[in-house]
This record gives C-alpha cells, structure tokens and sequence, in this order.
C-alpha cells in the first residue's frame, strides 16, 4: 500500500505531454526580453496599489531574471514613491499626492507600529511596515525601529535603525543601519556595532549613521501654543534630484538644501481661532483630534547655507491624533517612509520645557 502511494506521488515520465520541472522553469527565464518587459511593465503600471500590489513583488519571485527585470522596473519609477520592496520604505515618498499612513500604539510594551492606510478609514490595519518599541537606557530613551513586529532587538536581522533623544527628551537624533550615501562613516561609540541587517541590503554591512536631527525648542516663557520642532534630515533623494528636469518648483525648493546635504524642515505655525479658541492647522480632514503632538513639517531655510531656499508652504510631514492611540502619519518627497516614522516618534512622551 505504501509503495502504492509512493507510486501514486510521482509523475508520469512516461507521458510526452508532461513537461518536466527544469522544462517549465527553463521556459520562465527564457521567455523573450521584450515580452518579459512589456509584461511586467504592465503589471507595475496596473497594480499601484496594495493588496493588489502583491502581484508585482510576486513577479520577482518567479526567477532570478524576472527578479532582476521587475527590480529595474520599480527603479526606473522613484518620483512615484510606490512601496514594492523593503528597501522602499528608505527611498523618497511620492512627488504629489502623499502616502497615507496610520500609527498604532500599546502603551502597555510601549510599542508602535506603522501601516501604510489602503482605505480612507481609520480603523483598518493597512500593510504593515515597521514596528518601534521604546527603551529607557538610564536617563536616555531610545526607539528601536524593525522590519518585524514580534523581533525589535538590535541585533534581530529586521533591524533598520534606532532614535536616540537627550536626558530631556528634546532633543533627537536618526540613526539609519545603512550607509546614507557612498563613504558615510558609522558613528562612534557604542551605536557602531555592526548588524546583519539582511532585509534592507545584503550587499551592505549593517551599522549605525547618523542620518538626522530633531530638537524641540524651549517655551521659557510658558505661552499657549503648540510644540515648536526644527529637523535637520539627511533625506534620499532620486537620481534626478538636482537637474531640475523632473522635479516640481516646490520639489526644487527642497532639493536645493538637499544637495548640500541637509533638508532642513520646520513645523507650520498654527493660527488662533478665536470662536473655537485654540490654535488650528488645516490637516484636510486626517486629523480629528485636539493634541499638542500634532503637527505639520515644511521645508525650510537652512541659515548655514547661504542662499537656501525654503518652502513653507509644501507639507511634507503630518502626523496627528484620531483616536486614544491611533494617529495619521502622511509623508511626500523628500522624505522616505523610515525618516517620516522616526520623526513623528519623537513626538511621543511628555516634553515639560516645550509645552
């Protein structure tokens, strides 16, 4: 009877009309490049969207050559700020329209987590993009950023970056386990050691660089208003960053700090409303409640660069509450979905000398 199955579990090498296994696989890498292409071009085109955006991710998992293929596909594409691959989640987000995105917090393990928003609701999950988890190191806070909701460690291999803040917790700074640019050195001290961060680029040795800065100024005199934040980002910005072919009079504006090195970016000054009484910012409808943790990112004029352009005007960053532990977190180019998420986690905990 075993032997029957046994039997029964192998496939007729008989029969001509079978192709064997090498035979189909064989046929998928040789499929012709031009077909290949229009194909897969295709359905990068048609699913910008996930869930439906599987597809594509799928598409380069059939072969090494269609894997390469898809990857040069997605690439050639990065004003539209798509997430396809994990290392999306480092490059610019969309020139125009924002990316949507939800954060979910549990107080209990103090953990938060980021979803990129597939409907206009708030109460759906979404995709799942990173998980951060704060820790208390004396009198210092760090925000250990991951890949994976259930591994937030600094040595796990979904390890993409931590936020370190002052005793104060005014001031912040970005740690990205991958080099921002070609030459960057890993800071010194014990944020060097090195990890396998294998899920961003594998090519790559896995460390801690310095890729920004957020302070939040003092409110020595008390006076009502919200929280005044100043950024200084190392942003990645696209291959056509500072031709000017591509990029919009706003996006220029921006890149002119970049290319120097740093975009600086500056929350919008709210204005008093005098029959609400409070101070109010327009969030178009994302942000439903009252929260000093609020705020709207714009770039900005860098004062050490001479002839810095900045424009107040372009949000790049909105992060607001809607629910007890629910918040709405949108972000456009120049910032990536990483550098969005670690600034709006500063926003988290009490700040006594800013409020």
């Amino acid at each position: 009877m075993a032997a029957a199955e046994e039997e029964a579990c192998q496939p007729d090498s008989s029969s001509p009309s079978s192709p064997s296994v090498e035979e189909g696989g064989e046929s998928w890498s040789t499929m012709l490049p031009e077909l290949l292409n229009d194909i897969l071009g295709r359905v990068e085109a048609s699913e910008d969207q996930w869930p439906l955006r599987q597809n594509v991710v799928a598409s380069a998992c059939v072969c090494k050559n269609w894997r390469e293929v898809t990857r040069e596909i997605v690439k050639a594409s990065p004003a539209s700020g798509k997430i396809t691959f994990p290392s999306s989640l480092k490059q610019p987000g969309p020139r125009n329209l924002p990316n949507q995105c939800l954060i979910k917090r549990n107080k209990k393990n103090s953990t938060f987590y980021l979803y990129l928003a597939l409907t206009p609701s708030f109460t759906d999950m979404g995709k799942f993009l990173f998980a951060a988890r704060r820790y208390r190191h004396g009198a210092h806070i760090e925000y250990i950023i991951s890949l994976d909701a259930d591994d937030l460690s600094q040595g796990s291999n979904a390890y993409v970056g931590k936020l370190s803040s002052d005793f104060l917790g005014t001031n912040f700074t970005i740690f990205d386990s991958q080099p921002p640019h070609s030459g960057a050195k890993p800071a010194s001290s014990r944020a060097s050691r090195r990890f396998a961060s294998k899920q961003i680029s594998p090519q790559v040795p896995a460390g801690n660089f310095e890729v920004g800065q957020v302070s939040y100024k003092f409110n020595l005199l008390k006076s009502r208003g919200p929280r005044r934040m100043i950024c200084s980002i190392k942003c990645p910005f696209p291959e056509e960053k500072v031709d000017g072919k591509h990029l919009d009079d706003a996006m220029m504006k921006v890149a002119a700090n970049a290319a120097s090195g740093h975009t600086v970016l500056k929350n919008k000054a709210p204005r008093w409303h005098e029959h609400l009484q409070c101070w109010c910012l327009n969030f178009h409808g994302r942000v439903t409640v009252a929260s000093v943790k609020n705020f709207q990112l714009c770039a900005s004029v860098d004062p050490s660069q001479p002839g810095g352009k900045g424009d107040e005007e372009t949000v790049v960053l909105q992060f607001g509450k809607v629910g007890d532990d629910t918040f709405t977190m949108d972000y456009r180019q120049p910032l990536s979905a990483f550098l969005a998420f670690a600034i709006c986690l500063t926003s988290f905990g009490t700040k006594l000398a800013c409020e």
